[in-house]
C-alpha cells in the first residue's frame, strides 16, 4: 500500500498559514508528499524547502487569477497537484495549508487505510473537523462550519477536486466513503486581525466575491478584520497537534468572546443549532459525499 500526500500553497507567509505544520502532520503517514507551490509574493518557496524531508516533491505553479470567482482556482490547483501522483499510489492524503492532523489519530488513520485498501467500494475516508476561530482557544460550533469532509481518496481514474476544493468528485458524482475516527484541526481563521487576519479576509473576499465591487471596496478600504460578528463559538477543551506547539507559542494577539452570546441571522438557524446541541444530530445538513453502510 502506497500513500501519497498532496497539497498546494501560495503566500503562506503573508497569510500566516501553518503549512509547514500541515505537511509535517501527514509525513509520518505518507510515502511521499506532493507540494505545489504557487507564484507567491513572499518567501513561501523557501519555507517549503526548509522542511527538508526526502519524502517531499516540490513543483512550481502559476495561478490563473481570472479563475478566482467562487474559489474555482483552488480546485484547479488541487487537480494540478494530483497530476503528479504516481499510478502505483493506493491512497491520496489531501491536506490544505491551514489544516493539521493530530498525532493521536495516526493509528486510526493507518487502520482505516489498511482495512479498506482492497475494498474498491470505498473511494474516500471521511474526517471530523474542528474549526478554530479568533485564537487557538475558541472553536466554531454552529452550522456555519462543516462537520465532516473527505481528506483521503482512492487513486482512481476520473478523480477531481470539486468547486472550491472542499471536496472531490469522480466523473462529477459524489464519492462513496467510510468515516474514520480522526480529526482535522482547521486553523484558517486564527490570525491577528490587523495583519494576516485582514490579509486572509481580503484574499477570501477577492476569491469568492471578486465580481461584487461594492462588497470588495468596503473590505479593501478597511485595515482590519472584525472577529466579533461570528454567530456562535465554544471554548476548545482538547489538545492541539504537537507540531503546532511553536506556532501557537508565537501568538501575539488577544481575542476574548462571550460564548453565551449567540448571533444567529434568523429563527431557523437558531432552532437548528439548539436541536443539534440537545440531540447531537445535524438536521438537513448538506453532504458532499455518500456514506457506505
Amino acid at each position: 500500500m502506497k500513500v501519497t500526500g498532496f497539497t498546494f500553497v501560495r503566500n503562506a507567509v503573508k497569510l500566516d498559514y501553518p503549512v509547514v505544520e500541515a505537511i509535517s502532520s501527514i509525513l509520518p503517514l505518507c510515502d511521499e508528499v506532493i507540494v505545489l507551490v504557487g507564484n507567491s509574493e513572499d518567501t513561501t518557496p523557501e519555507l517549503i524547502r526548509s522542511i527538508n524531508s526526502p519524502k517531499i516533491r516540490i513543483f512550481d505553479s502559476v495561478w490563473d487569477d481570472s479563475m478566482r470567482e467562487g474559489g474555482r482556482v483552488l480546485a484547479i490547483e488541487t487537480d494540478k497537484a494530483m497530476q503528479h501522483i504516481s499510478p502505483d499510489t493506493t491512497w491520496c492524503f489531501y491536506i490544505q495549508a491551514d489544516e493539521v492532523v493530530h498525532e493521536d489519530d495516526y493509528p486510526a488513520i493507518r487502520a482505516a487505510m489498511e482495512k479498506y485498501r482492497d475494498d474498491q467500494r470505498v473511494e474516500g475516508l471521511l474526517f471530523n473537523y474542528i474549526h478554530f476561530y479568533g485564537t487557538y482557544d475558541y472553536v466554531g460550533d454552529s452550522r456555519t462550519w462543516y462537520k465532516h469532509e473527505i481528506r483521503i481518496v482512492r487513486n482512481v481514474k476520473g478523480l477531481h477536486s470539486y468547486k472550491d476544493a472542499q471536496g472531490f468528485r469522480i466523473d462529477n458524482r459524489k464519492l462513496y466513503v467510510k468515516p474514520v475516527n480522526a480529526r482535522i484541526h482547521h486553523y484558517g481563521w486564527v490570525k491577528d486581525n490587523r495583519t494576516a487576519g485582514f490579509e486572509k479576509w481580503k484574499n477570501t473576499i477577492l476569491l469568492y466575491h471578486g465580481h461584487d465591487k461594492e462588497k470588495t471596496d468596503a473590505i479593501l478600504s478597511s485595515n482590519w478584520f472584525d472577529y466579533t460578528g461570528i454567530d456562535s463559538l465554544a471554548k476548545f477543551k482538547g489538545t492541539h497537534p504537537a507540531v503546532m506547539k511553536e506556532h501557537i507559542a508565537r501568538k501575539n494577539w488577544e481575542f476574548e468572546h462571550d460564548i453565551s452570546k449567540k448571533q444567529f441571522k434568523n429563527f431557523t438557524k437558531k432552532m437548528l443549532y439548539w436541536i443539534e446541541r440537545w440531540t447531537g444530530k445535524r438536521l438537513f445538513d448538506y453532504r458532499n459525499y455518500k456514506l457506505l453502510r
